[in-house]
């Protein structure tokens, strides 16, 4: 790997992953071939979450013929929130994105998100809500309703002006956002609303880009299940708020 520290870090948290990673990681190597992004190019950190499966084997395969890549492992099943935090404090690049295994946003649209950095902005969040044209496969109707109402809770718990906080595609100016992940607690699928809110306690700029987006019937969240989890993980954020457990650092 260059000593010289990776312009961009491509965080992918996976969990029993064996079937989809391998395009993930095609398409990623094959966008940024051609795509230069600084003198130290970019990492890909696969954070595997305990899998069951080949994930691992597949990371360390691939790792032999792409030095960018690295196999980060919780050790046990941890969460989506842990491993996407994990990876985050393991990044080294100036910029860092966290994407799904899926890439239900295709890595192309992460040029948008590192358009918004570099206009000014600390934090960029893919959105599906505010250009709906953009969605190539949409979730079922009872999914988009309860994000709908989940989103409205975010707003009334948290006070987030965000349209989405649950696309797995987001971008931080990494050193900035540091203590964000530092910070967090949530482990697992309701961690968003948290990293989000975090970021705008600390007075990071955060920007809402629409990208375009597709829903993937292999998706691991369970509608019923973990919107209860994530809806009491909403009055979680409101009480460590309170706690006092989100300090802000003070020059």
């Amino acid at each position: 790997m260059s000593q010289t520290a990776p312009e961009l870090s491509i965080v992918i948290p996976a969990y029993n992953e064996e079937k989809r990673l391998g395009r993930a990681l095609t398409r990623i190597r094959d966008y940024f071939a051609n795509r230069p992004v600084g003198p130290g190019g970019i990492e890909i950190l696969v954070v595997d979450d305990g899998s069951t499966d080949g994930t691992a084997k597949i990371v360390q395969d691939w790792a032999g013929q792409m030095p960018s890549l690295r196999l980060v492992a919780n050790g046990e099943n941890r969460g989506k929130g842990y491993s996407v935090r994990h990876g985050m404090l393991e990044a080294r690049g100036r910029i860092a994105i966290f994407t799904d295994a899926d890439l239900s946003s295709p890595i192309e649209e992460s040029e948008k998100l590192l358009a918004a950095i570099e206009a000014g902005n600390d934090v960029a969040i893919g959105s599906r809500a505010i250009d709906r044209s953009l969605i190539a496969v949409h979730q079922s109707r009872l999914r988009e309703i309860a994000g709908i109402i989940f989103n409205g809770l975010v707003r009334l718990f948290t006070g987030l002006p965000i349209h989405d906080t649950q696309c797995g595609f987001k971008a931080f100016v990494r050193e900035r956002c540091k203590i964000v992940f530092e910070q967090q607690r949530i482990e697992r699928f309701g961690f968003d609303p948290e990293v989000l809110f975090l970021a705008r306690r600390h007075g990071l700029r955060t920007a809402e880009v629409p990208v375009r987006w597709a829903h993937d019937p292999a998706t691991k969240v369970h509608v019923f299940r973990d919107s209860l989890l994530m809806f009491g993980d909403l009055a979680y954020i409101r009480w460590n708020w309170l706690l006092g457990r989100y300090p802000v650092k003070r020059p």
